[in-house]
């Protein structure tokens, strides 16, 4: 039986403030006697926002540019082999090449999160960056198809650590009920990246050849070219802006970096600088939780990292022109953007995640079912707003969930990677989708995608229940056992599964 004394200690651990009964701190740097206004605090997060959201931004959209624009390449002439430089890419080898990406990527996220964890983001995100970049530029000068599968093998070693990273990098420097937002707005990245792929790959795609006599550039070796270039570019002038943490943020004054670490210690209850454990690990891996927002998000990655890379050729396949293709698949996207933003921001202000989700899924439903029984292309290119407006919210609002529901940055850590690890073998899932076989209405991939949707709906309302219900049952005091025997630092070890913890709905 917990006594009194046991919940009053559990209710500062909480609170994060000193123990009443024996003067112990919450966990290492913990300042109970620092004071704010909460004006003083809205403050802080604005320079915080101003100095971190942005370039993170920036960062993921190069991300996803130099992961997609194979894409707009392909249409572009890199698929003709009777072409100047254009290779053979006939039947399935254009899936394989997007493949051998993702099976790549998935491997390194959980092992690139742990180092950047002991690293510091300030040098390891940008050196990601750089050499995803540097991978980009180099694909121009590939010629074969399995040199194409080098390349693209070794863009997954680089990008696999940056959506995780990312994320965990801004939940470093943000409170649980202001990360969806947040997030919400790096990941429309995503968004922003199609919407100008396709703008500047219709450019890109028009520079006369250049370059040397024994080798000439040009038309869709352009598109990798100048994308990893300007990618390099500005990797490497990130860490001048890019912040390590909060207590030691160079655009803060003294007072402003104590409040911008404390507020997150008495709000996640955790030391900000643990060490990553097995400890740590295992609790992130064995939540029910996780692996719900995992599913949901492999399957919303079905869907986005389909969409992203198949788009143009859909719409080529409507009967429309490479340019046409490729301009045409830039509203879509915009309103992707738009959406992903506004469900973050309302989110972020309701404490809801589970609803948004659902709600969002449905629309991508209504959109996959015209995709797969109407055969008018306006209609059809109508269809495809709804799937785009349904389905980039999902990401970031899963990825959220999940981490809003981990205890400590070291869980949050591996949780991050984790979630994004399993759904990242959607992304595998999606390059098999969409087939030449299956070409142009593509029934098959409109089904997958639907299905996957309707499970989205229902692992949303799952996560709604199950959060629910586990909350009720800590309320009434069914979980205060985890307590016995424990002292004040062990009862702050049980992060998420402590008794007053409570998990987002």
């Amino acid at each position: 039986m917990v006594t009194d004394s046991e919940k009053e200690v559990a209710y500062q651990v909480e609170r994060g403030v000193h123990s009443s009964k024996d003067g112990s701190s919450l966990a290492d740097g913990s300042m109970p006697d620092l004071v704010w206004s909460d004006e003083e605090e809205k403050r802080i997060r604005r320079k915080i926002d101003w100095h971190c959201v942005p370039l993170v931004t920036l960062l993921y959209m190069l991300c996803f540019l130099d992961r997609i624009n194979i894409g707009n390449a392909r249409i572009q002439g890199m698929n003709k082999p009777d072409l100047p430089h254009g290779m053979d890419l006939s039947g399935f080898r254009f899936n394989w090449a997007l493949s051998i990406f993702y099976i790549i990527y998935l491997l390194v996220e959980v092992p690139s999160n742990i180092l950047l964890k002991h690293i510091g983001p300030r040098f390891f995100l940008p050196l990601l960056v750089c050499a995803f970049g540097l991978v980009s530029m180099c694909t121009a000068f590939v010629t074969t198809f399995e040199g194409l599968l080098g390349a693209r093998a070794v863009l997954g070693v680089f990008e696999g650590g940056a959506m995780p990273g990312m994320a965990f990098f801004l939940s470093c420097f943000y409170k649980p009920n202001e990360l969806l937002f947040r997030i919400g707005i790096y990941v429309s990245a995503a968004s922003i990246a199609g919407a100008f792929g396709g703008l500047l790959a219709t450019g890109l795609a028009r520079i006369p050849y250049w370059g040397v006599a024994a080798m000439r550039i040009g038309t869709w070796q352009n598109i990798f070219f100048f994308e990893g270039l300007i990618t390099i570019i500005i990797g490497g002038l990130a860490p001048i802006w890019m912040p390590t943490k909060p207590s030691d943020a160079y655009f803060l004054d003294e007072r402003e970096r104590l409040i911008a670490a404390e507020r997150l210690v008495r709000d996640h209850r955790a030391d900000p600088d643990e060490k990553v454990s097995w400890a740590h690990v295992k609790h992130a891996v064995t939540s029910l939780h996780t692996y719900t927002c995992a599913l949901g998000f492999f399957l919303i990655n079905i869907t986005v990292q389909g969409i992203s890379v198949f788009l143009p050729l859909i719409l080529q396949d409507l009967g429309w022109t490479d340019t046409k293709a490729q301009l045409y698949s830039v509203p879509p996207y915009v309103v992707a953007c738009a959406a992903a933003v506004a469900v973050a921001y309302a989110s972020d202000k309701t404490h809801q995640r589970g609803i948004y989700l659902a709600v969002f899924s449905l629309l991508s439903m209504a959109g996959f079912a015209i995709l797969r029984w109407s055969s008018d292309p306006n209609t059809r290119y109508g269809a495809v707003f709804l799937v785009t407006l349904g389905a980039f919210p999902g990401g970031p609002g899963f990825l959220s969930w999940a981490i809003n529901n981990s205890g400590g940055p070291s869980v949050r850590a591996v949780t991050s990677a984790y979630v994004v690890s399993l759904g990242t073998m959607g992304g595998i899932v999606a390059t098999w989708t969409y087939t030449y076989l299956d070409a142009p209405k593509y029934p098959i991939g409109h089904t997958i995608n639907l299905v996957g949707q309707l499970i989205v709906v229902c692992l949303s309302l799952f996560g709604i229940f199950y959060c629910s219900w586990e909350n009720k049952q800590r309320e009434a005091g069914k979980r205060d056992h985890r307590l016995e025997g424990l002292s004040v630092e062990d009862q702050h070890k049980l992060g998420d599964r402590h008794p007053r913890f409570r998990l987002w709905t």
